[in-house]
């Protein structure tokens, strides 16, 4: 069911937004909540066509929906997308891969399939160089949707007339970035993109359009990795376990910050550990931001086991990758078996403006250990 949408609102400020509440609390400063007020500056992004702005959509429920993978439809040799004249660079050996020699916004289906079974295999892909941020909204809306059901994002701004796009733009405002690290020690936030949903995004996609020059990269985190260094006691202890993944705490922070929540709370019991429809990998399913409790487990226990697989997950360096944005690049990553962080360490922090869009394609519900689907056959 599409969104119930009125006329649209002019664009409205993100960096007016606060990331604390009356009461001293504080949530993700890469984010705009907020939909009334100024910027701090004259923006000065080259897109200001995709500066966030807050319509008065609501979003109905997510009803169960039938997902078909395009990676199980791909060649396993990938013959369309890597030809002689692609170049495929591993930025890690256990994740993620550049590839050069890619324009997105020409790929065909067939290579569309191969490029999502990359994905699955290496986690994260990076594109440099992609016209694809000037293809317009619509376009790039059509080439999520390939990949699966879109989302929309309940509390953020997005562009007129496309509520499936989520903005993050951020011009600086010292005085709120002041106050949020009077509160906080690092804006690193390790997260699942909206994991509270019944049948969370598989394929995620961020394209930078502004950005500077060095800092603000993006560390992501290889969760089949971080699953395998475990000890298999532990293992086995998390296979059977299950947590609640909720959206209450940033509908309710939005709200009381005077911004806009479109649609009610979800609340989604998912598997602490999940396995990949396409690769057939264990990957432990957990993160900071989206999970209130695990079922069966009394508070001190669930918070105990979370920090630990969160301080496992954030220390694991040698499964990790740091990306670094230019103006341009557009990345795509499996949110199934990935987690990740934003950094706000540049230099100019104040003033610099960093501008980038994520559209989100929904999947499959999340798999249990005991409910394990063997791959299809791709021979």
């Amino acid at each position: 069911m599409a969104p119930h949408v009125s006329p649209p609102s002019p664009p409205l400020s993100s960096s007016a937004s606060s990331v604390a509440s009356d009461d001293g609390e504080v949530y993700d400063i890469n984010v705009p909540y907020k939909k009334s007020g100024n910027f701090t500056k004259q923006p000065a992004t080259p897109y200001p066509e995709y500066l966030p702005a807050w319509e008065e959509v609501s979003f109905p429920p997510i009803q169960p929906f039938t997902y078909d993978d395009p990676a199980l439809r791909a060649d396993p040799k990938k013959r369309a997308l890597l030809t002689p004249s692609v170049t495929a660079t591993d930025i890690s050996p256990k994740m993620g891969t550049e590839l050069q020699g890619v324009q997105l916004s020409t790929l065909t289906s067939q290579q569309r399939d191969e490029l999502a079974l990359l994905i699955s295999e290496r986690k994260v892909v990076v594109l440099r160089d992609q016209d694809f941020a000037d293809i317009g909204p619509e376009a790039q809306q059509n080439f999520s949707d390939y990949f699966g059901k879109r989302h929309y994002q309940p509390v953020t701004g997005a562009i007129p007339g496309y509520p499936g796009f989520h903005i993050i733009y951020r011009d600086g405002n010292q005085a709120e970035i002041e106050r949020f690290f009077e509160q906080k020690s690092t804006a690193n936030i390790w997260h699942h993109d909206v994991s509270y949903e019944r049948q969370p995004p598989g394929y995620v996609l961020l394209c930078m359009l502004q950005c500077p020059e060095v800092g603000g990269d993006t560390v992501v985190a290889s969760m089949t990795e971080a699953y395998k260094r475990l000890s298999p006691g532990f293992r086995e202890m998390l296979d059977g376990l299950k947590a609640t993944h909720s959206s209450q705490r940033i509908c309710d922070f939005a709200r009381n910050n005077g911004g806009l929540c479109r649609k009610d709370p979800v609340k989604s019991l998912h598997p602490i550990v999940r396995v990949h429809p396409v690769t057939g990998e264990k990957s432990l399913f957990v993160n900071d931001e989206w999970i209130t409790g695990i079922q069966g487990w009394k508070q001190s226990e669930t918070e105990w086991l979370l920090k630990y697989l969160m301080d496992h997950i954030s220390r694991g360096h040698d499964f990790q990758v740091r990306l670094q944005w230019k103006p341009r690049t557009v990345v795509m990553f499996d949110n199934r078996s990935t987690c990740h962080t934003a950094t706000v360490d540049y230099d100019g922090v104040y003033e610099k403006e960093r501008h980038m869009f994520r559209l989100a394609s929904m999947c499959e519900k999340p798999i249990c250990v005991g409910d394990i689907e063997e791959p299809e056959s791709q021979e």
